[in-house]
């Protein structure tokens, strides 16, 4: 298989990537051809001006069992549009992301819990989000939850395009009755979790409470943000979990908006690169 990714996100020493000891899958090449289109009408910088209004397709291989992945940028109108196919031998999900959206929210994972979260999601972070995914649910929920947010994270990735004006940073405190989260994250380029939640029951109806760190680590390690996750508060497990999207949504948010006093330059990234880990 063959996944592009744009130079400016290859050009890392991975030393300094607290993932770099873990190796990527075998069969994996990267290739370095700026495949990803860059903004249009550099004229007016202090408009946020969103990816170039043109389709790209990052070639996949074919599915012989292992991962397929196709990524698709579509921006029309300005928009922020992260389009994602993945396919592996335990799931099939689609994945598209609109960060300029309303809160429509659209998830069909065969997962209710998990649906339930990515509509808080969508709900208070003000994204479209669409979410179709069938996978070996009838074994555990581990692969399509896991591939859920691998997917969400790449169509993150790819519409925030070169990230020109926005704020980078998000820091949000969410409460739910006893239950009280803080996020911040930054849409730096460097995967890293930091999760810190006592949930103190093994299951919220058929979900395992386990995967909420896998969903947060899954996406981290595609969208290359740094995520910290604290439970100020909270004794109920449905609310510590609810609280913990609810924060997340609202700290993206904040990190994806503009900056109107930036004027459409890019904030500081000391490094940019993307962790592009595949799972059988």
């Amino acid at each position: 298989m063959e996944i592009s990714v744009p130079n400016r996100l290859v050009n890392h020493s991975f030393s300094s990537s607290p993932l770099s000891s873990q190796p990527l899958k075998t069969g994996v090449r990267f290739l370095q051809p700026n495949l990803i289109p860059t903004r249009l009408n550099r004229s007016k910088p202090s408009t946020p001006i969103g990816i170039g209004a043109q389709r790209t397709m990052i070639p996949s291989a074919s599915n012989n069992g292992s991962p397929t992945i196709s990524n698709l940028v579509d921006s029309v109108g300005g928009g922020r549009i992260g389009e994602v196919k993945r396919v592996t031998k335990e799931t099939n999900v689609s994945v598209k992301i609109d960060l300029d959206g309303s809160g429509v929210a659209d998830s069909s994972t065969g997962i209710p819990f998990l649906d339930h979260m990515l509509d808080q999601l969508a709900s208070h972070g003000l994204f479209n989000v669409h979410v179709k995914a069938t996978g070996d649910i009838h074994i555990d929920d581990h692969h399509t939850n896991e591939d859920v947010a691998l997917a969400i994270g790449t169509a993150l990735l790819q519409a925030l395009g070169d990230r020109k004006g926005i704020n980078r940073f998000g820091d949000f405190s969410a409460p739910l009755d006893e239950a009280l989260i803080h996020v911040s994250l930054d849409l730096s380029g460097r995967p890293h979790l930091n999760y810190d939640l006592c949930i103190p029951t093994e299951r919220v109806g058929t979900y395992d409470t386990q995967l909420v760190e896998h969903f947060f680590q899954s996406l981290v390690n595609t969208s290359g943000m740094t995520l910290h996750i604290r439970q100020l508060a909270g004794k109920n497990s449905h609310h510590i979990i609810e609280a913990t999207f609810k924060a997340f949504a609202r700290a993206l948010r904040q990190a994806t908006e503009y900056d109107p006093r930036r004027r459409g330059s890019v904030p500081r990234f000391e490094t940019i690169f993307v962790w592009m880990r595949l799972h059988e």
